[in-house]
């Protein structure tokens, strides 16, 4: 029991049934044109858009196209006019031969919607070829008892012309013993018959020389000649004869060269050398010498070419047997060429699109014919292409296809194919031609770029120079073209505060970031904001990235010697009882350094002493000791030199230079330190002063911001009372002093009364409360704080 197939599948088979019964009533119409052969190529043959019934616009928007077999070109249809035109000058002979009429068949393919409509074109003989004998002397032999009325065949004339225009008549010139009569062959051809008149003498006359004239029906006509030479012979009173007047024999046309096709036979009743026959071609076309050659003694006609049915189907020859007296027999051999399956199928493009976009889908890829030049199975063809390709053939009408894509592509998936189209014959052996096509599948942008990471984390050292690369972004686009070049932009995040445009900038073909300005730590220690690529399909499509610039901290801040100050009107000197044990504080050195993280971490060291090994100084902090008990042998005065050093890379420095006095008590007055004593009593050098004072005005006014306010408020006393005493900063120190540590740096929301008790003889620093008593509820503000101040400082409000 058969298996009922499923509604689908019915469904289709009834569309495109109905498919091709439309397509046969549209191609089932039939265009007739008649022209003559030797026109010039753009002769006017007809008004194609007329006949067809549609307008010029539409002819040329439906991508009207005339095919031939074999995708030759004869006509060529005229944009303009819609007029159909020949492309080229045709010539009948070379098209169609002698067959009339000489009709050449082709196509109208009406591409949108696809449409194929059958033509005719009719080339029409004019004169062009003269009559042609193929010998330009004819021997005949006649004997002289031959009676009057005795008529004897000549050989035809050849004219590449048909109809009229080929050969219509035949002359002889004027003579006493014949007359021309001119017959027509059973194929249609006229030949000449010569006829004797009045009885031959050969010892009057041995031979005869006459013209023989062929004159075609062309106006005017075109004549060919040649001439007749005829020799009398006694009597040879039997003339040959075949066993057989039409001899009709099958060759297959993959026969091998040399075969024997038939063997003809023919005997003469005469004797001696009146009955010696010879056998040869009468009256054999260019077609048939080439063809075959013929045994002269035995008869046999052999194969002299290989055949081809699709060229020539069949054969007449006609053979002559001649006896030694010149008397001859004729008989006419039909060979008829029998098919056999030795062409394979052609195949056609006529339609070629190699280049088609994604996500379009059903489109016509190809429109192509097939044929076989081969008969019966032979001839019969199947079409196809390889399977799990996303294309289908249909067929159009009789042996012509197109190529459509089954469904929407994707380039990204797949951007090439490689399509054969296989055509099959169903002879025996089986041949097959393919045909390669290649299709290319175009992008459209259906893909966004996409960054390699999400977001990036950026790290610039601040007092960096501008201009400064300092790192990139990348987007890929799986598309091609100008739908996957990305162009990058910078895209602030919703901050007003933030002068992104300028603090960085991008380039827009490669990513990569530069830094605008010198970044400053201590007013900006980072800031965020977004980076877009967009690539240039139409529309366009973009995707985003979160960028994070962090700046490092950079050793650019020396540290700053807070006390004792240098500058002070009259110098720090301390006093050391000459009974302190060792481990004595003598006084304590306080600095500060505006960096952060180890470019911050100070230490101390003595660089020079005026008697080393009697003081010491604690590397963390600062704090300047007794090394061993005093004696009476050590100076009274004595100078030291504190070095404080940061741990940036590279290290920065400064250093101090303390005076100590050495007391039995502190009741003894304040005594200046050597130095002093030296300068006051040497002349000052000019060139010393001006160093001097072009020093202090620098240190001035570098200093005065912050020092004034500490100055004036710590050194209210005056007079004697200020003599045993320091000058002590007070107020707030610089902005850029920040962090709180063990290593002695500072933080800006402290400050401290710094003063040596004249009246104890402790010698000891006293550090007064801070005024802003809580370091979490600066540490939270210090980010807004900072970031402000590099606005301001970049003249952003």
């Amino acid at each position: 029991m058969e298996t009922p197939l499923p509604k689908v599948t019915q469904k289709r088979q009834v569309t495109a049934i109905i498919i091709l019964l439309l397509l046969w009533e549209a191609g089932g119409q039939i265009i007739k044109y008649s022209v003559l052969e030797e026109r010039d190529s753009g002769s006017f043959v007809a008004n194609l858009a007329k006949d067809l019934g549609l307008g010029l616009g539409e002819l040329v928007s439906r991508g009207a196209r005339i095919l031939f077999k074999g995708n030759k070109q004869h006509l060529q249809i005229e944009q303009k006019s819609g007029n159909l035109i020949l492309k080229e000058k045709l010539d009948r002979e070379d098209l169609c031969g002698d067959t009339d009429p000489c009709i050449l068949h082709f196509q109208v393919l009406l591409k949108n919607p696809v449409q194929f409509i059958q033509g005719e074109l009719q080339l029409q003989d004019v004169n062009d070829h003269a009559p042609e004998f193929l010998e330009n002397e004819i021997l005949l032999k006649i004997s002289e008892s031959s009676h009057p009325g005795s008529a004897y065949p000549l050989k035809i004339a050849q004219d590449l012309d048909v109809g009229s225009n080929t050969v219509q008549n035949y002359t002889i010139s004027s003579n006493f013993h014949f007359h021309l009569f001119t017959r027509n062959h059973s194929d249609g051809r006229k030949y000449p018959e010569l006829v004797l008149d009045q009885e031959l003498d050969r010892e009057e006359q041995p031979e005869l020389r006459l013209t023989l004239t062929a004159m075609d029906g062309g106006s005017p006509p075109k004549t060919g000649t040649s001439q007749v030479l005829i020799i009398v012979l006694d009597i040879n009173d039997n003339a040959p004869e075949f066993a057989q007047q039409l001899y009709q024999v099958q060759v297959p046309e993959n026969s091998p060269i040399g075969s024997l096709v038939i063997t003809v036979s023919a005997r003469d009743l005469d004797a001696g050398i009146y009955g010696e026959l010879s056998y040869s071609f009468f009256q054999s076309s260019n077609q048939v010498i080439q063809a075959f050659e013929v045994n002269t003694v035995t008869g046999d006609i052999r194969l002299k070419k290989k055949l081809d049915f699709e060229e020539i189907r069949s054969y007449h020859i006609e053979i002559e047997a001649s006896d030694g007296g010149g008397l001859s027999g004729k008989c006419t051999v039909a060979v008829e060429v029998m098919d056999v399956n030795d062409n394979a199928p052609e195949l056609t493009i006529s339609l070629l699109i190699n280049d088609i976009p994604e996500n379009t889908p059903d489109t016509v890829v190809a429109v192509f014919g097939i044929s076989d030049s081969d008969t019966g199975n032979n001839g019969k063809m199947m079409c196809s292409i390889q399977d799990h390709l996303p294309f289908l053939l249909k067929l159009t009408i009789e042996n012509f296809y197109t190529l459509v894509t089954e469904g929407a592509l994707d380039r990204e998936e797949k951007a090439e194919y490689n399509i054969t189209i296989t055509v099959t014959d169903m002879g025996i052996p089986r041949l097959k031609t393919e045909h390669n096509i290649t299709v290319l599948v175009s992008d459209v942008n259906d893909n966004a770029p996409a960054f390699t990471q999400t977001s990036y984390t950026l790290w610039v050292r601040e007092n960096n120079s501008p201009a400064l690369h300092i790192g990139s972004v990348s987007a890929t686009d799986t598309d091609a073209g100008a739908n996957a070049q990305v162009t990058y932009s910078l895209l602030p995040l919703p901050d007003p505060l933030l002068p992104l445009a300028s603090l960085v900038s991008i380039n827009p073909d490669n990513g990569h970031l530069f830094a605008l300005t010198s970044l400053d730590y201590k007013a900006l220690r980072a800031f965020e904001f977004r980076v877009g690529a967009t690539d240039r399909g139409s529309p366009a499509l973009s995707s985003q990235a979160l960028v994070r610039v962090l700046v490092a901290d950079a050793n650019d801040n020396a540290p700053f010697v807070l006390y004792p100050l240098q500058n002070a009107s009259a110098p720090c000197t301390e006093l050391v009882p000459r009974a302190a044990e060792p481990g004595y504080l003598v006084t304590k050195v306080v600095a500060v350094d505006g960096d952060a993280g180890q470019n911050a971490w100070l230490s101390y060291q003595l660089l020079k002493a005026t008697e080393p090994g009697l003081f010491g100084v604690w590397a963390h902090n600062g704090e300047v000791r007794t090394a061993r008990l005093l004696s009476e042998r050590d100076a009274p005065k004595q100078r030291l030199v504190v070095l404080v050093k940061d741990n940036g890379e590279p290290p920065l420095s400064a250093s101090v230079t303390l005076h100590v006095l050495l007391v039995d008590g502190f009741s003894q007055p304040y005594l200046p330190p050597p130095e002093a004593e030296a300068a006051a009593a040497a002349p000052a050098d000019p060139l010393t002063v001006y160093l001097v004072v072009a020093l202090a005005s620098v240190s001035s006014l570098f200093l005065f911001s912050v020092l004034v306010f500490v100055a004036v408020r710590l050194c209210r006393r005056g007079g004697a009372g200020s003599a045993g005493r320091c000058p002590v900063p007070e107020g707030h120190f610089p902005g850029h002093l920040v962090d709180v540590s063990s290593t002695g740096t500072l933080s800006q929301s402290y400050q401290y009364e710094v003063c040596l008790t004249g009246g104890t003889g402790s010698g000891e620093f006293k550090f007064l409360k801070p005024i802003v008593p809580s370091l979490m509820s600066e540490g939270a503000d210090v980010d807004t704080a900072e970031n402000a101040n590099f606005r301001n400082r970049l003249g952003f409000s």
